[in-house]
């Protein structure tokens, strides 16, 4: 689960980032409103955690930005303790839900993972698909009922898959969703095929059909066809 932490509290955005890696999401961050948009706009999100009062302008426009590139991210809106104004501009606006500060850091990652599940899978706890059921909150995978051992990394990229099915996944945006900003740092794309090569054994080799296909020259996406 990929999230952008827009915050100019320097540490209340450090906690944030420490405590949702340590919950197993990878954090970019953005300090001000130039920053968050420019991420926003290049970059594919799960989750905006947003605070609307940054340092060179209102949060809100990063909300705009994802609305017009029709981006299914989903908004957290982060807002001062008697800032009802804030709450209610930014759920009109389109965030999916808000906390106030100052707030426990397991409600936030609650919210966020609740948020994400509404956004991708129409809120359900556990994912099915043909034979496969995923069980995302506790990273459970199973086929055909039985339970199947996955890495971190192999479990976010099969729930990548099933809230993309049937669209093709470039190379590059599995390794920036997987990775983060350090997938650019990478000479090749050769450790995504790792992860899919592993990824697809350990489901064909329990019982389930090979759906994870590759478009030659693109990438690959996960497909019932």
């Amino acid at each position: 689960m990929k999230i952008l932490i827009v915050e100019d509290e320097k540490q209340l955005l450090d906690s944030m980032l420490t405590f949702l890696k340590e919950s197993g999401m990878i954090c970019e961050k953005a300090e001000t409103l130039a920053e968050a948009s420019e991420k926003a706009d290049l970059y594919e999100y799960d989750c905006v955690v947003l605070d609307i009062g940054l340092p060179d302008g209102s949060g809100l426009k990063v909300i705009n930005i994802l609305q017009q590139k029709q981006k299914q991210t989903g908004i957290v809106i982060l807002s001062a303790k008697n800032s009802l104004d804030d709450r209610l501009v930014g759920l009109n606006f389109g965030a999916d839900d808000y906390v106030t500060k100052p707030f426990y850091m397991p409600e936030l990652v609650a919210r966020i993972k609740s948020v994400v599940r509404r956004r991708a899978f129409q809120g359900k706890n556990e994912i099915l698909f043909n034979e496969i059921r995923v069980v995302p909150d506790e990273m459970m995978m199973y086929v055909k009922d039985k339970l199947i051992s996955l890495t971190k990394k192999e479990h976010e990229l099969l729930l990548y898959f099933l809230s993309n099915q049937n669209k093709v996944l470039t190379k590059e945006s599995i390794a920036e969703h997987l990775w983060g900003d350090h997938a650019d740092m990478a000479d090749s794309f050769d450790f995504i095929y790792s992860h899919i090569k592993n990824l697809r054994k350990k489901m064909t080799d329990n019982g389930a059909h090979d759906y994870l296909k590759s478009i030659y020259g693109v990438g690959y996406k996960l497909s019932s066809e």
